[in-house]
């Protein structure tokens, strides 16, 4: 067997086409452009190219994109009044704080402070409880963007058994919620679950989010099952420099499922382009439209 690959790449295209689309909508019908704020805090590489991938596709599909770098040694009072700013702005529908934050500011804190309904992240425990108990909420991005390729996929997921290895409140715990609000029978796993293999073996579905390169082989997928990587591991090459893996072995993967994810190019762009379908979604509600079809949980 030789498992259908997933294409994030071309699913997430396809996302910000119809993100697009919505936007376009908005301002012909309505006179408002969703608009995404950004803040930035220090100068962490990695957390750089990310803020500018996000502004550029923000800009892309017509949105407002507003960007606050601030010096790493900013004070909490000072980067919480101006999330304050951002919430009492009615130009910005989406907030988002780039983590990681430096070690002198409080996270929880942070993020606790966005107003909920412009929490595109889907972090703020407002949000957590929305989705905990069912009811409309801003879905964290990544965990969002799984599920819409799960569906795309398989059409109606009700019934079937998904396992999801990894219990972070960012992946693992939110993916939890969204398949059984899907109707699928989910098992939590993580690094501390007894006989790992044999729970993983059960399952239609596998979402792997635990952070270690390469822990699922092959031989722990069921034949024909669904496999979608959420990792991003870096490690070294034989021949010198480093390649980017997931936390399945793909190759072993690949040769039993039916379907699954690459790394990169799989679950990595979906996740900015479900950031750019939460400030549409954001937008909508704050103006009391109905969220677009096909873009939400």
């Amino acid at each position: 067997m030789s498992a259908t690959v997933i294409d994030g790449k071309a699913f997430a295209a396809k996302v910000r086409g119809q993100v697009a689309t919505h936007v376009t909508a908005l301002k012909q019908d309505h006179g408002i452009t969703p608009g995404l704020a950004v803040v930035l805090v220090g100068e962490d590489p990695a957390s750089q190219v990310y803020v500018r991938s996000k502004g550029k596709m923000t800009v892309e599909v017509g949105m407002k994109s507003v960007e606050h770098k601030l010096d790493a040694d900013t004070s909490e009072a000072d980067l919480l009044a101006l999330i304050q700013k951002l919430n009492d702005d009615a130009e910005i529908h989406g907030i988002l704080v780039q983590l990681p934050l430096p070690d002198h500011l409080d996270e929880d804190l942070v993020i606790n402070s966005i107003d909920p309904a412009k929490d595109v992240d889907g972090f703020h425990i407002s949000n957590v409880g929305l989705l905990g108990t069912g009811q409309d909420s801003m879905v964290p991005c990544t965990p969002l963007g799984c599920l819409m390729m799960l569906r795309d996929h398989h059409g109606s997921l009700s019934g079937m058994d998904a396992v999801v290895i990894g219990r972070s409140n960012i992946v693992g715990k939110p993916m939890a919620q969204l398949l059984l609000g899907d109707s699928c029978t989910v098992t939590i796993a993580h690094s501390r679950t007894k006989d790992l293999a044999e729970v993983v073996r059960r399952a239609d579905i596998v979402v792997a989010a635990v952070g270690r390169p390469q822990m699922v082989p092959g031989d722990w997928i069921k034949p024909g099952a669904t496999v979608i990587d959420v990792g991003i591991n870096r490690i070294d090459k034989p021949e010198g420099g480093t390649r980017l893996v997931g936390d399945v072995d793909y190759e072993s993967c690949a040769a039993v499922a039916g379907a699954i994810t690459p790394v990169p190019g799989g679950v990595g762009p979906m996740t900015i382009a479900c950031l750019l379908a939460n400030t549409v979604t954001a937008c909508c509600r704050a103006n009391g439209l109905p969220a677009p079809e096909g873009l939400t949980a």
